[in-house]
């Protein structure tokens, strides 16, 4: 085990992180250099070996870039501290883990934790996909427990997503909040719900770009009318860069959880493109990677309302079920996703009117088991 840090000083209570892939790593260099004490551990040997010198090479490039003085960099390496094994997580006032998207994985960690931090420690959860009540499930103090989802890559994502569940303590939630605050991040509140925010209410722009495919439309095209719409990225172009098969298994994910609504539904076009190894530009060709961008087409107007009208419906879907505020899925997806302006945002843009008549015709003329997908939300259609 290394040292204790002793380099430059530290602020706030001693995070834990469990699990050092690219994500548990990123979020061991948000807090570090922030200035907290970490201490950081992993099942697997190498990635324990090697986490110090990733995480130099990570601040190395930020000094590099101007964006981290020498000494700064320095300080958040002294913050580290790299540990064989979760006792020496002891004294950690917040653990999150950020290993393999597994339930029972998780409960099992979080059951040993539970043994070795104190009473009042946080556990968090990085988790994007899993129930939190469900990974608290069966701990004697499930009240500690809540997410804290970070977005890849965690020092560049200004967003985290804090989700509780329904008996995660209130000082549980301010502490999580206000720690992570100041670690530089924009921290939103969310429900304990699929998806919570941006992952639940991304799946439209992704969703109906398939659904326009289906009905012949090109995916660069599709993707021309969204960034003259003002979006950095098109949807296919997003699915490229992620990957398709990523995409995919969020999109069944929240299909399964969602008890298979068809505003979840999976789109054959997506599961052909990952039959097919196109996954985008991990593979050097996608739906649209590695063509040039293409024009917008003359319709390139009512294919945005499209995509944008399914995107204010989905919003207001989860906002109809608790736990979170126009405001905060507005930031979400702002943060998340890079997009120009929040389902909130643009609802004001267009007026409520033309979203809700934009849903019916696209009921209209869905076929009879996609129709249920344009349905308004209760808050969409009544307020």
């Amino acid at each position: 085990m290394d040292d204790l840090p002793t380099i430059g000083p530290t602020i706030g209570p001693t995070i834990g992180v469990v699990g050092l892939g690219t994500m548990g790593l990123g979020i061991v260099q948000v807090y570090a250099q922030a200035g907290f004490p970490v201490i950081a551990t992993d099942a697997h040997a190498p990635a324990r070996d090697s986490a110090r010198d990733r995480l130099t090479a990570a601040l190395q490039s930020r000094v590099a870039a101007g964006k981290l003085t020498q000494a700064e960099r320095d300080r958040a390496l002294g913050c580290l501290t790299v540990a064989d094994d979760l006792p020496a997580l002891a004294p950690c006032q917040l653990v999150i883990e950020a290993i393999v998207e597994k339930l029972d994985a998780k409960q099992t960690l979080f059951a040993c934790l539970e043994k070795i931090v104190a009473p009042d420690a946080i556990l968090a959860t990085n988790t994007s996909s899993l129930p939190i009540h469900g990974i608290a499930r069966g701990l004697r103090h499930p009240a500690r427990v809540l997410a804290l989802h970070f977005f890849n890559p965690p020092p560049a994502m200004k967003l985290v997503e804090l989700a509780p569940h329904a008996t995660t303590a209130g000082d549980v939630i301010a502490r999580a909040g206000t720690w992570t605050e100041a670690a530089g991040k924009t921290v939103i509140r969310c429900p304990d719900r699929p998806g919570f925010i941006v992952n639940r209410c991304a799946r439209p722009y992704y969703g109906e770009a398939l659904a326009l495919l289906a009905e012949g439309r090109g995916p660069g095209e599709i993707d021309a009318a969204m960034t003259a719409a003002g979006y950095r990225l098109g949807p296919f172009a997003l699915i490229d860069l992620v990957g398709a098969d990523i995409n995919l298994a969020a999109t069944e994910g929240m299909h399964t959880a969602m008890q298979g609504h068809p505003r979840y539904h999976v789109f054959p076009a997506l599961k052909a493109q990952v039959a097919s190894g196109n996954l985008g530009r991990k593979t050097g060709r996608g739906f649209v990677f590695p063509d040039p961008p293409a024009a917008a087409p003359s319709d390139a107007r009512t294919i945005a309302l499209r995509i944008e009208a399914a995107l204010v419906n989905e919003a207001h879907w989860l906002l109809s079920e608790g736990g979170t505020t126009p405001e905060g899925i507005d930031t979400a997806m702002r943060l998340g996703l890079n997009f120009p302006h929040g389902p909130f945002e643009t609802l004001a843009r267009h007026g409520r009117s033309a979203i809700l008549q934009e849903l019916a015709r696209l009921r209209a003329a869905a076929p009879d088991v996609l129709k249920p997908r344009y349905d308004p939300a209760p808050g969409l259609e009544t307020a």
